[in-house]
């Protein structure tokens, strides 16, 4: 396939993505809840997990948020992706994703539709765009308590996955 007809199949999936999100809203019960902000382009998301029993598999995740075509087919892709993982599987679909980002790694055959995200590391200021979704899964898996709806969050603290993001240096 030629590169002009790979990058736009790779425009197609991510509008498609953006557009039509099949993992838009949120999951009911909520077992885990993080929210991810990207301050230097107003990205936001909100992702809400659905886990097993034994916390260690998730069995919904959805999001909410807005943000560029980039962050909102990522979340989606990676709801997609990461639905049905145990938490170490998912944990380690992170370290992939990122890696894929600095142009180190793709994903395998079986998660090839997440490789469409590759062409983001081309353009450095898209990387968080790309990245946040993935930021916020990793707060919310690595949490050990599970969500509690009527718990304020600190006076001045948005949240952990807010300050991951506008720390993390792509």
């Amino acid at each position: 396939m030629a590169l002009g007809n790979l990058r736009d199949l790779y425009q197609q999936v991510i509008l498609e993505h953006y557009k039509k999100p099949r993992h838009r809203g949120r999951t009911s019960p909520v077992h885990r809840q993080q929210r991810g902000h990207n301050p230097s382009c107003g990205d936001t998301i909100e992702l809400t997990l659905c886990l097993n029993e034994d916390r260690d598999r998730i069995e919904s995740i959805r999001f909410e948020g807005e943000g560029c075509a980039i962050s909102m087919a990522s979340a989606d892709l990676m709801a997609d992706a990461v639905q049905g993982k145990t938490v170490a599987e998912a944990l380690a679909m992170v370290e992939t994703f990122q890696a894929m980002m600095k142009g180190d790694q793709e994903f395998p055959k079986a998660h090839r539709k997440l490789n469409v995200m590759q062409g983001v590391s081309q353009f450095p200021v898209r990387i968080k765009c790309a990245n946040l979704t993935w930021h916020a899964l990793r707060a919310a898996l690595e949490r050990t308590e599970d969500w509690e709806g009527t718990k304020p969050e600190p006076e001045g603290v948005t949240d952990q996955a807010d300050a991951f993001i506008s720390t993390e240096s792509e």
